[in-house]
C-alpha cells in the first residue's frame, strides 16, 4: 500500500498514524513491522518515532494475514451536489466523519461512498480514505470533492496544492467584528501542550483567511470566509486568534451558546474547481445548513 501524507497528518508519529489507519493492528505490532523494514518512508527506513512531513510517501507492506480489515459499505444516503465520470461533490452533514479512524469505522462518508461506488473510487490514500481528496471536521458541514479514480485524484489534488480550488465558508462567531472585510495571516502549527489542537505560532505554516462580514447582531457576527490556504482547523484557529471564536466551538474557546448545536456553526458552502482533464470551471454553492439557520433565527429575533 502506498500512502501520501497531506498537511492534516504531518507532525504525527509514524507508528501512531499507521495505528490510526490500521485498527486491527496494535501499535506494538506496527512498531515491529517498522523495525523489520516492512515500512519505508520515501524509500528509506525510519524509526517508529519518525514525525511525518507533508508529501511523505509511505510504502506499507505487511504479511497478508495481518493486513487491515476491509471497511464495511453502508447504505447511508448521500447528498450529491455534482457528479461526472471522474468525480463527485457531496454535501457532508454535520456530525459525520469524513473517513474511518482507529476508534470509529462505521457511519462515515467513506462507508457511504463504498456502498454506492464500490471499488470505483481512488485508493491513493489507502482503503480507509477511498476517494477522499480533502476533509471537513466531523461537525463542519458542506461541500467535499471525491475522486472516482487515481488519475482524477492526482488532477484535483494538484489544484488543491496550488490553491486553484476556491473554498468558501459561512460561520457565526462571537463578538461584533467592526471591519467589513479583512485578512488573517497568522501562521498555524500544532499546539505543543495540546497536540489534538492547532494554534497560531511563529514557526507554523503560512496561513491566510479572508473574512467578510454578512450581518451583525448584538453580540455575534455572521461572516463569509475564503480559504487561501487549507491548514487543519484553519478557520477555527484564525477566528480564535482574533478573539472571535466560532459559535459553539468548545474546542477553541467559544463555549456553548444559548442555541444548542453539534459544536461549531461552520459550513463549507461554496466550491470552485476545474473539471478533471479539461478547462471547464465548475462553481457550486448550497444554502445555509440547519445549524446556521437555527442560530440566525434566534439572533434575528
Amino acid at each position: 500500500m502506498i500512502i501520501y501524507i497531506d498537511e492534516n497528518d504531518e507532525n504525527k508519529r509514524l507508528d501512531s498514524f499507521l495505528s490510526e489507519i490500521s485498527p486491527d493492528l496494535s501499535r506494538s505490532k506496527i512498531q515491529n513491522f517498522i523495525k523489520a523494514g516492512c515500512i519505508k518512508i520515501n524509500d528509506t527506513l525510519k524509526k517508529p518515532s519518525y514525525m511525518l512531513k507533508e508529501n511523505d510517501k509511505i510504502d506499507f507492506e505487511i504479511p497478508d494475514s495481518q493486513k487491515e480489515l476491509d471497511i464495511k459499505p453502508q447504505n447511508i444516503p448521500l447528498d450529491i451536489v455534482y457528479e461526472d465520470e471522474n468525480m463527485l461533490v457531496v454535501n457532508k452533514p454535520s456530525g459525520m466523519l469524513t473517513h474511518p479512524t482507529v476508534l470509529e469505522r462505521e457511519n462515515t462518508l467513506v462507508n457511504a461512498l463504498l456502498y454506492k461506488y464500490g471499488n470505483n473510487l481512488s485508493d491513493i490514500n489507502g482503503e480507509f480514505r477511498r476517494g477522499i481528496l480533502h476533509r471537513l471536521d466531523r461537525n463542519t458541514s458542506g461541500l467535499l470533492m471525491i475522486a472516482k479514480n487515481n488519475k482524477a485524484h492526482e488532477f484535483l489534488a494538484e489544484q488543491i496544492k496550488n490553491h486553484v480550488v476556491t473554498k468558501k465558508y459561512r460561520a457565526i462567531v462571537k463578538g461584533i467584528i467592526k471591519e467589513d472585510e479583512f485578512e488573517i495571516n497568522g501562521a498555524i502549527g500544532r499546539n505543543p501542550n495540546q497536540p489534538h489542537k492547532m494554534t497560531v505560532r511563529d514557526d507554523g505554516k503560512p496561513s491566510k483567511t479572508v473574512v467578510k462580514v454578512l450581518e451583525r447582531f448584538k453580540e455575534h457576527t455572521y461572516i463569509e470566509l475564503t480559504l487561501i490556504t487549507g491548514r487543519t482547523h484553519q478557520i477555527r484557529v484564525h477566528m480564535k486568534s482574533i478573539n472571535h471564536p466560532v459559535y459553539n466551538d468548545t474546542l477553541y474557546g467559544a463555549g456553548q451558546g444559548k442555541v444548542k448545536t453539534e459544536e461549531q456553526v461552520l459550513q463549507s458552502f461554496s466550491l470552485s474547481f476545474t473539471k478533471p482533464f479539461g478547462n471547464e470551471i465548475i462553481k457550486l454553492e448550497i444554502e445555509p445548513d440547519e445549524k446556521i439557520q437555527k442560530v440566525l433565527k434566534y439572533l434575528r429575533s
